[in-house]
């Protein structure tokens, strides 16, 4: 396993950590997962030899029952390893039973502290955006936390560029604890990261946390298997059809004869494979229904795509650029450190 730092601070993550949003299975996380204790333990025993150290929850997974799990699992193991975990989503039916208000942080914290049975969060990441709290006020509240030794590093998720810039800009204006992860959608069928997000993250040190890499499981190829399409993931939340593109057909297709080329190795390694090599990715969160889905998944630490495949899959997935990154593709390529973030120049 690789380690790499996590952002601009001194902390080593895996290159590749385990999401546990399918611990617990209850409420609107039913359809995701319900893995209780026994598998739970069984997959956080595979994730360890397979020298994963990062766990990535959040306290609205099956109403806290993920974090519950989680916490059981690991047991005596718990310092050996990081938990980040997440505030932001309705807890209750209180008005401020969400958010990023000071209020809802500590109780959040709080609350989460006592089902991860820990008396500090490795990694606590504000879920969403909060558009009606002033960031000064959400990130004096997490500064004070890790002030307190509750939390040790602060990070974010699902933010849009301006608002994460706007929430350094803060820290770095007011001496407050900094943002060092971003933990974003990323995969060869959802690469509009590249426009903003992971060149922010490069140029103001915050790691990527990646999640969704498989596209809800389309690039494991179950789609091919008659009669299987509906029982995944999209094909029960109804997104299956818009997914389901030529496009995304001609990937899979790709990310299949290139797995071909490589003795042992899954469709869904190759995708894996394709987002732990691009620029600003620290880490990429997985997570299976089962210990076998979650053993493939890890394996893909193991070997390499060469650049001539990354070229390959960079130009199947490519879309459309949008102002003004096209600009930015067209005429100042020269002039940018990230370069391998911006799509190739069109062909004819």
């Amino acid at each position: 396993m690789e380690y790499r730092l996590l952002g601009r601070s001194g902390l080593k993550i895996s290159a590749f950590s385990f999401g546990a949003m399918t611990f617990g299975g209850s409420g609107m996380f039913a359809n995701i997962g319900d893995t209780k204790l026994t598998d739970a333990k069984r997959q956080i025993d595979l994730c360890l030899d397979a020298g994963v150290n990062l766990f990535d929850t959040a306290n609205m997974y099956s109403s806290g029952e993920s974090e519950e799990v989680l916490a059981d699992a690991l047991g005596a193991r718990r310092p050996d390893v990081l938990i980040a975990t997440k505030f932001y989503g309705r807890t209750g039916p209180g008005v401020n039973d969400m958010g990023a208000s000071r209020h809802n942080i500590v109780n959040a914290c709080e609350a989460s502290l006592r089902r991860l049975k820990t008396d500090y969060i490795d990694l606590y990441q504000i879920h969403n955006q909060d558009l009606l709290t002033p960031a000064e006020e959400t990130l004096r509240a997490l500064d004070d936390l890790v002030r307190a030794g509750k939390v040790r590093y602060i990070g974010s998720s699902n933010h849009a560029g301006w608002t994460k810039m706007r929430a350094l800009a803060t820290s770095d204006r007011l001496g407050l604890a900094r943002y060092i992860s971003q933990q974003i959608k990323y995969s060869l069928l959802d690469r509009d990261a590249e426009s903003e997000l992971l060149p922010l993250g490069v140029d103001e040190g915050v790691g990527a946390l990646i999640w969704g890499p498989l596209s809800s499981g389309y690039l494991t190829g179950k789609f091919r298997e008659a009669g299987h399409s509906d029982t995944t993931r999209l094909g029960k939340a109804g997104r299956l059809s818009t997914t389901d593109t030529e496009q995304a057909r001609s990937v899979v297709d790709l990310l299949d004869d290139i797995a071909k080329d490589h003795a042992g190795v899954s469709i869904s390694q190759v995708a894996l494979n394709w987002v732990a090599r691009k620029p600003g990715v620290s880490s990429i969160i997985i997570g299976a229904r089962t210990s076998e889905q979650l053993a493939d998944n890890l394996a893909a630490a193991n070997w390499s795509l060469s650049d001539e495949e990354i070229g390959w899959l960079d130009e199947a997935s490519a879309v459309p650029i949008r102002y003004p990154y096209q600009m930015h593709r067209d005429f100042g390529r020269e002039r940018n450190p990230v370069a391998a973030l911006l799509p190739a120049v069109p062909r004819g």
